[in-house]
């Protein structure tokens, strides 16, 4: 069996909100009182969970909370979930940034991290200065860092700003240089976040293809946290999912995008269902692939966008339309009875639409649905992220094939079956 290279145990973290410490001298003193005898903190035993759509009763909340698993050396493990989940709190305890409330890490190597834009770095030092302090920090020795530095530069490409201050870096550059430097100083363990977003779509593939490198060839372990799906099941060999603070799952990388995937359905329910307004009600709506309702696609395989709408009573001038949009928020395609010949004047019954893609320009990566409603009385329902989806990637070498999303918007040619 593999060493283990990374234990949680119970890891725990907790946040006051609005303030730092516990709010009065009296109450630091009673936590700081009870922690030195061997005892609990009183404070521990109340707050909220990590919701952050929700109201909470405290001024307490667990950003973390029970937290436990392990890593093999060697493996690629994907943390995801959604905003606020505790990701990044996750990362910043495991690269001691900031110390656990309750519970113990044990790590076996140095850990290297790239949790956001500028870590590590001395905005007055050099591009170069700054290799060798992050080398230094890490317990390399400089001739180790001279060593590395002209691959790291290469790999970077700032070799024209490296005896500038990083100050003067936009973010890319900042990312492609930090990157460079966590990668290839040799950690035994590496550690990055969502923070390759900023990078542009060369750099994001030069630094996926070093972390397949780092972990597949130099049988280095990598903590990898992104909301590409794509990514994740692309580098990752295990997921683990978090949810309100919490472990949800853990295993196999395929199977935490799907745990991750199917969180909302209930929330898809609640608002697509539940809907009943001026005689329209849904009953139906899901995504068809040519295997079957699936959340997956394969590049180029066409696939339909079904929706079953109850009409209770007669319709005039009812439109039903689509628009898919990118992870980050940017319209890619948007469709529906408005670009088809579609009778608006509806009689009372059951109307399913199928909207069926004759092909599928959408580069891999994930996506979401907005979907609407109208008719004479002018728009009745409106839902945005009803679905999300993922374009697979079979290579990521194969991107340049795709059409770049957000320089325009793609036209996607679908047809309109209709049945009752």
């Amino acid at each position: 069996m593999s060493e283990t290279v990374i234990r949680v145990e119970n890891l725990s973290k907790q946040y006051r909100l609005g303030m730092v410490g516990a709010g009065t001298l009296r109450e630091d003193l009673t936590g700081w009182w009870y922690r030195v005898r061997g005892m609990e903190d009183p404070y521990l035993k109340i707050g909220d969970s990590n919701d952050r759509t929700s109201v909470g009763n405290s001024d307490y909340v667990w950003a973390l909370r029970d937290v436990n698993f392990e890593v093999k050396r060697g493996e690629v493990l994907g943390i995801i979930g959604k905003n606020g989940a505790g990701k990044s709190t996750l990362l910043k305890l495991l690269s001691r940034v900031t110390a656990p409330t309750t519970g113990n890490i044990k790590v076996k190597g140095r850990i290297a991290s790239l949790l956001e834009v500028g870590t590590g770095f001395h905005p007055e030092l050099t591009g170069k200065e700054n290799i060798y302090l992050n080398g230094a920090i890490m317990g390399m020795r400089r001739a180790e860092i001279t060593r590395k530095l002209d691959e790291i530069v290469d790999f970077a490409g700032v070799q024209r700003y490296l005896d500038t201050p990083v100050k003067r870096y936009s973010s890319g550059m900042y990312v492609r240089l930090a990157f460079a430097v966590a990668a290839h100083l040799e950690p035994e363990i590496l550690i990055v976040d969502e923070v390759l977003a900023v990078g542009d779509a060369e750099f994001q593939k030069k630094a996926i293809g070093k972390m397949n490198d780092v972990a597949s060839g130099q049988g280095r372990t990598v903590l990898f946290v992104s909301h590409n799906m794509t990514s994740v099941q692309a580098i990752c060999s295990s997921g683990l999912v978090l949810e309100n603070g919490k472990v949800a799952f853990m295993g196999s990388v395929h199977q935490a995008v799907d745990r991750y995937l199917s969180v909302g359905k209930e929330d898809l329910s609640k608002s697509i269902f539940s809907f009943n307004k001026y005689g329209i009600s849904i009953n139906r709506f899901e995504i068809l692939t040519t295997t079957g309702p699936s959340n997956k696609i394969t590049p180029h395989e066409p696939f339909s966008i079904v929706v079953g709408l109850n009409v209770a009573e007669p319709q005039s001038k009812l439109e039903v339309n689509f628009a898919i949009y990118t992870e980050r928020n940017t319209k890619v395609t948007e469709f529906g009875t408005k670009y088809h010949d579609f009778n608006t004047e509806r009689a009372a019954g059951q109307l399913n639409l199928e909207f069926r893609t004759r092909t599928n320009p959408l580069a891999p990566g994930s996506y979401y649905l907005n979907f609407s409603v109208s008719n004479s009385h002018g728009q009745v329902f409106h839902a945005s992220h009803v679905l999300t989806f993922d374009i697979l990637s079979v290579a990521f070498s194969k991107f340049d094939r795709y059409p770049k999303l957000g320089e325009s918007i793609i036209m996607l040619d679908t047809e309109l079956l209709e049945s009752h």
